[in-house]
């Protein structure tokens, strides 16, 4: 038996608290929110404070909050290994007098969507073998795929991982404005988006390039620069375009 209190009433720090609460090798102690009314906190019937100078020991510690809030929090707890969920923070971030650790989860978390955290890779940071064995038993307990990551691997991979999550994302929004002002549906889109995810499972991204810049379909690429209206998506248009281009050893427009 592990036993682990969570700090956060976030997104992450809510599907821990979900996952934990239905795994018997698990004893979550209690949780720590700055409002104590959460309904699906109380609906968890786990011991909730907000108050950090009531938290209970535990064998593990997860801060589960923004960045900005890490440290400052950090430095007013005195359980024996605490441990934070970010991907972009430096372990020794951390101003809690004794061990420290990180326990990334390497996913985007929604309060919609469940999780299967046997499909999430769960990166571990720890200051010695013993507690990095501790999070590496509360890791399998979740069935997640664990990696050993240093806090500058854990930083380059949570830069990789902007990329390809939140600024494609940000690229499918992008394709609805365009859909939008043309009233055509945006499922007509996902077909494509599924398909070009689905064979990163058996090829690289490079080798999975295609469309008019990886083609040097000059003619087409400027057609669609001519048709955008929106001056924003102009600019990204032609920026991703031309690396498309030179990635691919096609002459630069």
């Amino acid at each position: 038996m592990i036993s682990v209190v969570i700090i956060g009433s976030g997104n992450v720090a809510k599907h821990l608290i979900h996952a934990f609460s239905k795994i018997d090798n698990i004893n979550l102690k209690q949780v720590y929110a700055r409002k104590l009314g959460d309904e699906a906190l109380l609906k968890s019937n786990i011991p909730i404070t907000n108050d950090l100078s009531l938290l209970v020991d535990a064998d593990i510690t997860i801060i589960a909050v923004s960045d900005d809030a890490i440290a400052a929090i950090s430095s007013n707890i005195k359980n024996s290994l605490v441990v934070h969920t970010s991907g972009s923070v430096e372990m020794n971030a951390l101003k809690n007098p004794k061990n420290k650790g990180v326990f990334y989860l390497l996913q985007s978390f929604s309060k919609e969507k469940e999780v299967n955290f046997s499909n999430i890779p769960i990166c571990l940071e720890a200051e010695n073998k013993n507690d990095l064995i501790k999070l590496e038993k509360l890791a399998s307990l979740l069935q997640g795929n664990i990696y050993h990551l240093s806090s500058i691997q854990r930083k380059k991979i949570h830069i990789a991982a902007v990329f390809v999550n939140n600024f494609t994302n940000h690229l499918y929004q992008i394709g609805l404005e365009i859909c939008e002002q043309h009233s055509l549906p945006f499922e007509l889109l996902k077909p494509i988006i599924l398909e070009t995810a689905n064979k990163l499972n058996s090829s690289s991204p490079k080798d999975l390039q295609t469309g008019p810049a990886k083609r040097g379909d000059t003619d087409t690429l400027k057609k669609h620069v001519r048709s955008l209206t929106n001056a924003r998506h102009k600019e990204i248009y032609n920026f991703l375009t031309q690396h498309i281009l030179s990635q691919h050893g096609k002459n630069i427009l």
